[in-house]
């Protein structure tokens, strides 16, 4: 069996971690040729003391000469900054690239890798929404292929068949159901979400997720986000993506077909389980996550989610219908918004007031290229921070 070589772009993160514990598993089929992190250097050391990458990258020099004292002596030579997260991505010998970068840092690099025709393993689900219709171009014109690591696209992808085409009325799909847990504030009063600290927004009931990934699950944005990456994934339009709160996130998500049959991926919250789907795909291999034991699960439950607590759900529905540089817009301002709130800066239900200001200060334009959805990226912080500062003066 030839060995995959692999680039891991984000490794010191979640679903980095997760990855190089699948890899750890399967020795023979995987070698770590790449390990990318920003700032965690010390776990990066340790990630490149075990599995001996070729190279090391992060965010800056100062964390490269700390990095390189930690690894003194090995073979590994050690780069900072965007340009070598690219040069990671597209490194001829590599042949699948995790791209788990959170947040719009991660379009660039997973771009290269796309635009090198390799097997991305998309984590990075920002790149999607940010520049849908750029990125899915630059697949198909590039020949590379894309597997989605978000347990419900993933869920999705495993439920739709196999060499399904790109209409999925072709298919016989009526539509998709992406399932959301809820958050921590399912049932939390619409008054109290104006008291709720990051502590408790990060305090995910069934998930293990970074701190800004899991803020976006309280205010349900991250699902907002996840039904604009199913639109691009699956070519699907907006009126055919429901999403379900489904506390026990048992099952990762839904595809419903035309005669009436449901499909769904069950399975334990752990997502080495998308991983090694996406990593071995066609084959499947052992994960390390338990059987699902459904006689200790007991029940289902369903429930439509509330537009009138859960405002960014309703937001992100609104930039998909807006289309253009609208989902780049909501996700720049979502970032601005949700970084001042983990610092305190503002409260909770601050995060959609900031949003919405901003896609009503900056109308929507046509993007055809990574510089003019850069270009909206650039302008909807300004704007976002701009509205911080009013917020923070209240």
């Amino acid at each position: 069996m030839q060995l995959q070589q692999l680039t891991v772009l984000g490794s010191t993160g979640s679903i980095g971690v997760s990855t190089l514990d699948v890899v750890r598993r399967h020795p023979e089929r995987y070698r770590v040729r790449a390990l990318c992190a920003h700032r965690q250097v010390m776990r990066l050391a340790e990630q490149c003391r075990e599995f001996r990458p070729d190279f090391a990258v992060v965010g800056s020099a100062e964390s490269a000469s700390l990095l390189a004292q930690e690894l003194t002596g090995m073979p590994i030579e050690i780069l900072h900054g965007p340009e070598a997260l690219c040069r990671m991505a597209s490194l001829p010998e590599v042949d699948a690239v995790m791209a788990a970068i959170v947040g719009a840092a991660g379009l660039a690099p997973t771009l290269a890798a796309v635009h090198s025709g390799k097997k991305v393993l998309l984590a990075n689900k920002e790149a999607l929404v940010m520049a849908g219709p750029v990125f899915m171009a630059a697949v198909a014109r590039h020949g590379a292929t894309l597997l989605p690591i978000d347990s419900e696209h993933n869920a999705i992808f495993q439920s739709l068949p196999i060499n399904f085409s790109s209409d999925l009325s072709k298919n016989g799909v009526r539509r998709i159901l992406l399932t959301a847990s809820g958050g921590p504030f399912r049932n939390a009063t619409a008054e109290s979400l104006e008291s709720v600290t990051p502590d408790q927004a990060c305090a995910h009931p069934n998930w293990v997720m970074g701190r800004k990934i899991s803020v976006d699950s309280a205010s349900m944005m991250n699902k907002g986000l996840e039904v604009i990456e199913a639109h691009y994934l699956f070519n699907v339009a907006a009126d055919r993506i429901q999403v379900v709160i489904h506390p026990q996130s048992v099952i990762h998500s839904l595809v419903e077909y035309v005669d009436g049959s449901v499909l769904a991926e069950l399975g334990n919250p752990d997502m080495r389980t998308p991983i090694a789907h996406a990593l071995a795909f066609p084959e499947r291999i052992e994960s390390g996550v338990g059987p699902l034991d459904l006689f200790q699960v007991a029940r289902l439950d369903f429930q439509a989610p509330d537009l009138q607590r859960f405002p960014c759900l309703s937001l992100a529905y609104r930039a998909l219908a807006e289309e253009g540089s609208a989902p780049a817009l909501l996700n720049a301002a979502n970032e601005v918004a949700v970084e001042a709130f983990l610092a305190g800066q503002v409260g909770f239900t601050a995060i959609p007031r900031i949003i919405e200001a901003t896609l009503n200060a900056i109308p929507a334009t046509p993007v055809a290229s990574l510089e003019a959805v850069m270009e909206a990226d650039r302008q909807a912080r300004e704007k976002a921070r701009a509205l911080l500062a009013r917020e923070v003066a209240r």
